[in-house]
């Protein structure tokens, strides 16, 4: 496995990350943990998760799975999505609960989708005071933000943060080799993300499985695609050990691409990017999870409006 550095934190993760949404997917509980704990064994110390995955199922497998001394092997990740201080806090508490433990390494603001997103989380008595309080009680140690829809929302939340003088230690987002042709997360955010020193979360690096479906492009060559970029962490999706084996597969052969050899992904890529219809989180609202779930936000009646919105 290779290793390395997670933005200025210090922290040293594994380049594959262990994605938790594709957990739940997995035969049973028992399947969950061996893919876990297999994971964990042959290197993989990153391991992502989400209050909101599976109905909060992703968490209690992989809580189950780091018993009997794997908590203490790995860097864990989970997110939120609660837009005020009150439900952020209830769901860091929930998270920690199911995950089986009394701190992740890493908590971050799920779904930053909407331009309102930024303002929501530094509103007086909004989830950054609770994040910011979980910290202090020692149930986290580093605070990011996530988001799969538009770079420019990223952007933004980097420029709120600015205003704010806050510095996030993470930021998650899509990195694959359709993302550079449409709405690009690579060529608008990443070099802001190096620039501050943040750790990079690279995630659908297959684009949730649709580059393969589109292109002639194949799971290793994605993977080696995100994993030259400068990112720290790759997060990928494993249901099953065979999708684990070629993530391991994927570390084991990579060579950090050449710019012939980027160019020639990208070329044969650009063909099926056309207004993003093979990165579908981008352009509609299927992965939308708190589009589809407003109640998980908290109390609209208490988060401030979007500037420029009607009283």
């Amino acid at each position: 496995m290779i290793y390395r550095k997670l933005g200025r934190t210090g922290e040293r993760v594994s380049a594959i990350g262990l994605g938790g949404f594709h957990l739940g997917f997995a035969r049973d509980s028992a399947e969950a943990s061996r893919i876990v704990r297999s994971a964990v064994d042959r290197g993989i110390n990153f391991l992502d998760n989400c209050w909101d995955y599976n109905a909060g199922e992703s968490e209690r497998r992989m809580g189950a799975a780091l018993r009997d001394g794997y908590r203490d092997q790995v860097f864990l990740m989970t997110k939120f999505d609660g837009r005020t201080k009150k439900s952020a806090a209830r769901q860091i508490d929930e998270s920690l609960q199911r995950l089986q433990t009394d701190h992740v390494d890493l908590i971050q603001f799920h779904e930053n989708i909407r331009l309102e997103d930024p303002d929501r989380f530094f509103a007086p008595d909004g989830p950054l005071e609770a994040v910011l309080e979980a910290k202090k009680a020692g149930k986290t140690r580093f605070i990011g933000f996530t988001g799969h829809k538009d770079p420019m929302v990223h952007l933004r939340m980097l420029e709120v943060a600015a205003d704010h003088k806050f510095r996030f230690d993470t930021c998650q987002m899509p990195l694959n080799v359709m993302d550079a042709h449409f709405r690009s997360f690579g060529r608008m955010v990443l070099p802001k993300l190096v620039e501050l020193g943040m750790g990079v979360l690279g995630m659908k690096p297959l684009a949730d499985g649709h580059v393969l479906q589109c292109a002639a492009i194949s799971a290793i060559e994605c993977l080696h695609y995100s994993l030259t970029l400068p990112t720290s962490v790759v997060i990928t999706g494993c249901e099953t050990l065979e999708r684990l084996d070629q993530a391991f597969q994927a570390a084991d052969t990579f060579r950090p691409l050449s710019n012939e050899q980027v160019t020639n992904l990208l070329a044969r890529s650009k063909p099926f990017a056309d207004a993003g219809k093979c990165e579908p989180f981008k352009i509609t609202s299927k992965y939308d999870s708190t589009a589809h779930h407003p109640e998980w936000l908290g109390d609209e009646e208490t988060m401030p409006k979007p500037k420029g919105a009607a009283t």
